[in-house]
């Protein structure tokens, strides 16, 4: 049976997040850091963008979370990621892994498996690249899923069980699983996905999200339903792509307010 997520505990996961200011190191791709960062920021976190394999290690350390996101990845990246990664687990930090075009490209989608054993509290991405993480399906059309999230929902949940971590679906309606709950969120706008950043920024979120104390897979069905909430408000005061950021910038800003009056 799937569970669903209430106004209360998104309510206190959003005062929890903003009380506590996390420190979030972000390795995530070239094309959206400066969104990324602004999303974290509009969310009350403190976003940071360390690649140099040196400074990653150390700094995987010192932030409350870490992001992983193979989106522009490279071997000096994929080494620099290697080492934030075992750093953070040293220092009981968690990780989250988002497999951008997981599948189809060879490189990435070894690197990814690798990371699966390296206990990621998280997993985020569409439903192709969770299929081909879970070795069900080739990866979807680069960035963008040639599956919906129902036929990915069995590979979630299968990953999540054997991996003992938290596995987000993104998607019309998005799936958040352990292996055992699932709680699915719906809403969202489909002008979210014609700008570019809005599922990496999301898994920055989860990754924020996940540094709470309490039931990890509520936070992160939180930092998903969050997410598409803004994007909703967003897209009632934008007039197209170019103006919808800086509105979905300002909803998430407004989002404490929003649950406090509901």
């Amino acid at each position: 049976m799937l569970e669903q997520i209430n106004t209360t505990i998104k309510s206190k996961a959003l005062q929890q997040l903003q009380r506590q200011h996390p420190l979030i190191h972000c390795m995530t791709n070239d094309v959206v850091q400066t969104f990324t960062a602004n999303v974290l920021l509009a969310f009350g976190c403190s976003p940071a963008m360390v690649i140099e394999p040196e400074e990653a290690e150390q700094f995987a350390a010192i932030a409350n979370g870490l992001l992983v996101n193979v989106g522009t990845l490279t071997t000096d990246r994929q080494y620099a990621m290697r080492l934030a990664v075992h750093s953070a687990n040293k220092a009981n930090k968690p990780w989250v892994l988002d497999p951008v075009a997981a599948g189809p490209l060879t490189f990435r989608t070894r690197f990814c498996h690798e990371l699966l054993s390296l206990k990621p509290a998280a997993i985020r991405g569409n439903a192709s690249e969770i299929m081909a993480l879970a070795g069900e399906s080739l990866g979807g059309k680069g960035v963008d899923s040639l599956n919906t999230t129902d036929d990915a929902l069995p590979a979630a949940q299968f990953l999540a069980e054997k991996l003992a971590t938290i596995v987000a679906i993104s998607g019309e309606t998005d799936y958040i699983t352990d292996g055992t709950r699932t709680i699915a969120v719906t809403g969202g706008h489909p002008l979210m996905t014609r700008v570019v950043g809005t599922g990496c920024a999301l898994s920055a979120v989860v990754a924020a999200f996940c540094t709470l104390a309490g039931d990890r897979l509520q936070h992160v069905a939180t930092a998903c339903a969050l997410m598409k909430q803004a994007g909703e408000t967003a897209t009632q005061h934008c007039h197209g792509t170019g103006s919808f950021i800086p509105e979905f910038l300002d909803a998430i800003y407004q989002l404490n307010d929003d649950q406090e009056n509901k």
